[in-house]
């Protein structure tokens, strides 16, 4: 036998360099662009102003930056709604269970901070056993695909109606309503689905936060909702596609043992096909 998990470990280090190298090609020169950019804006704001000297403006700049890090939004004025109302706050509480953590919102109090760390402590493991209900239900359905492989064409026809479903109700259909609804394009929709329910959460696009809108009591809440089950369906595929990846690598590098075959051959036909996909604990 040839152990694949050297293989996997160097797979796995390559992709982070190549992902590294990409990131740095594609993003380096528009952070110079926009740096470049940024220091013109406040030069010219100098000139317009010239009550003001730079030492001032720097103060001023550092004033928002703080402001923005207590999740207060810089812009608008005294109307902008309150972070901490009820359907804000569960939709935060959404984000710290589920590890999200967009970065935009945290809690500032000492007493806050310490009640979201024991939130959090007992939180996490109940959303996970949570999700994992979920996936059983899902995963049901992979099963029951799996028993079908024998009926020719029928596993791949529910397969795919399975993954074409979920990608509709979890990737395809939410960009529209925060387009609409936040203002973005299609595109930006598509990646605050993606990088919330995949549970990156960099926290660049956050719902319901634009000061100029208007959003309903529940809009948040429901996209809390939302959240917790495609997390279940997105992390039940991300289960799939690893076992996949194992299995594959297994078959490439591991040379079957002929008396082992044989002797599984034989126990096979006096027990029952046990079912191959599984959502690991």
């Amino acid at each position: 036998q040839i152990s694949w998990t050297p293989l996997l470990v160097l797979g796995y280090l390559f992709y982070l360099l190549l992902g590294a190298m990409v990131f740095q090609l594609l993003e380096k020169q528009a952070e110079t662009h926009f740096w470049d950019q940024f220091q013109l804006e406040k030069l010219k704001f100098l000139q317009n102003y010239t009550c003001l000297d730079r030492q001032a403006l720097e103060q001023f700049v550092q004033v928002l930056m703080e402001a923005w890090g207590k999740g207060v939004n810089p812009e608008g004025n005294s109307t902008n709604p309150s972070n901490w109302d009820f359907s804000n706050s569960f939709f935060f509480a959404g984000t710290v269970v589920t590890t999200i953590g967009y970065g935009n919102l945290s809690p500032n109090t000492v007493a806050g901070q310490i009640f979201c760390v024991f939130y959090a402590l007992f939180g996490v493991p109940l959303n996970l056993a949570f999700l994992n209900q979920l996936g059983k239900g899902l995963n049901a359905h992979l099963i029951t695909l799996e028993r079908w492989v024998q009926k020719p064409g029928r596993a791949q026809v529910q397969l795919a109606i399975f993954l074409t479903t979920g990608t509709l109700l979890f990737l395809v259909f939410p960009p529209l309503v925060f387009s609409y609804v936040e203002g973005w394009s299609y595109g930006e929709g598509f990646y605050f689905t993606f990088i919330t329910l995949s549970t990156i959460g960099f926290g660049d696009y956050v719902v319901g936060t634009n000061p100029n809108k208007h959003y309903i009591p529940a809009y948040r809440s429901l996209t809390a909702i939302w959240i917790v089950f495609g997390l279940a369906w997105l992390a039940l595929v991300f289960n799939v596609g690893a076992d996949l990846v194992e299995k594959f690598l297994q078959l490439k590098w591991h040379k079957p043992d002929l008396s082992l075959a044989e002797g599984a051959t034989i126990k096979s036909e006096d027990e029952p096909e046990q079912p191959r996909i599984h959502i690991p604990s």
